[in-house]
């Protein structure tokens, strides 16, 4: 999908410009599907309502997520993993209604979960005060209060960052003092955030034992960090290629990710399993277990449907954690980590935002450890 100029034509949509309105560059997302659903074009900007602003988006990371919301993947129909399923979209559209991340997908609608950007506006009575901050966006929404599981994420259920600009909640966004530059704070809200979620609500303390699969994604190589942070010791599964690097972020151990987790550890010899792979070897990592040990997962990149022998489950007195609404210490938490120097930005590679199906591409083969970025077009 390279491009050298971005689509003005009308799609007749919501997106369509107007005479007279701003526009700015942006990816839509029009429909369930493969790489030809990603329409780089030209369209109106977004307009301000009451306890919004206005970002300029300055990089937006690339996730599973979004692959999985194209091509259906949360869709109770879809029974194997994000790449085959990427695989099986490329060469036939189907439109799926419960494809989406909570109810149907708002399409066609902009993706993009991860957005580190400036304020460039606010809505009337808003805090002008800001205007210019660099900023990183709270992706995950709790839409009543943190006594409510009620959730929404930008870039899922409503538009997000694969665009110049983007607006959202003024309560969402959170000034980063720090170093940093744009791509290496566009890594974090998403699979930082979701990582930290599942470390927090886990409970993982300094002297446990954490194993992690898929330990050199942009998740899995976000626990490894916030693992090592709380003073937990840490085994990692990723590919023999990338054994070194997930070492250097902290690994106490690497699994090779076709290594039986039970023949090289035992039975009983982990306290906590942070587990956003699943598939074949979900049963050997609770039997990994200690008793009363807790596994979580905010993710099924290997595959959604597993084996569960229910006597692993009651016998050990294991926890099962989901996790995908983020705790209200999550995100400040993440920030002050960021300005306190205690957390490794991953860039694995940038691209123009209308690179974005080659971003993909190269994110399903998995030959990355870290995060892709996607930067949009300078203003014109």
């Amino acid at each position: 999908m390279r491009k050298s100029t971005w689509d003005a034509g009308p799609k007749q949509d919501r997106f369509d410009p107007v005479a007279g309105q701003k526009t700015m560059q942006a990816v839509v997302t029009a429909g369930n599907g493969g790489y030809h659903q990603l329409q780089c074009r030209e369209v109106r900007l977004p307009e301000l309502e009451p306890g919004e602003v206005l970002l300029q988006v300055l990089a937006a990371g690339v996730n599973n997520t979004e692959i999985n919301t194209r091509v259906g993947w949360y869709s109770s129909s879809v029974t194997t993993g994000t790449e085959d399923a990427a695989t099986v979209e490329e060469q036939l559209t189907t439109e799926k209604a419960d494809g989406g991340w909570n109810e149907s997908t708002p399409f066609p609608f902009i993706q993009g979960t991860d957005c580190c950007g400036r304020i460039v506006a606010v809505a009337p009575g808003g805090d002008e005060s800001t205007i210019g901050s660099r900023v990183l966006v709270r992706a995950c929404m709790r839409r009543s209060d943190f006594t409510s599981m009620d959730n929404i994420w930008m870039g899922s259920d409503f538009d997000g960052a694969f665009a110049q600009f983007v607006k959202v909640p003024a309560g969402e966004v959170f000034a980063v003092d720090c170093d940093w530059s744009d791509a290496e704070l566009a890594t974090i809200p998403c699979a930082y955030g979701t990582a930290e979620n599942m470390v927090h609500r886990s409970k993982v303390s300094k002297g446990e034992h954490v194993l992690v699969a898929g330990a050199s994604g942009g998740v899995g190589s976000a626990v490894v960090q916030l693992a090592k942070r709380r003073g937990a010791t840490v085994t990692a599964i990723a590919g023999r290629a990338k054994r070194e690097q997930v070492l250097a972020l902290g690994a106490d151990r690497v699994l090779d990710r076709d290594d039986n987790v039970v023949d090289c550890l035992g039975e009983n010899a982990v306290d906590v399993v942070i587990d956003n792979v699943a598939g074949p070897a979900f049963g050997d990592h609770l039997k990994a277990l200690k008793r009363g040990g807790r596994y979580v997962s905010s993710g099924a990149i290997g595959g959604p449907l597993v084996t569960l022998d229910m006597r692993t489950l009651y016998l050990k007195d294991l926890t099962l954690f989901g996790s995908t609404a983020w705790d209200e210490p999550v995100f400040p938490n993440l920030i002050s980590y960021i300005e306190r120097g205690e957390l490794r930005p991953l860039v694995a590679k940038t691209f123009p935002l209308e690179q974005i199906a080659e971003a993909q591409r190269a994110f399903l083969e998995k030959k990355h450890v870290g995060n892709f970025v996607l930067i949009p077009p300078p203003l014109r």
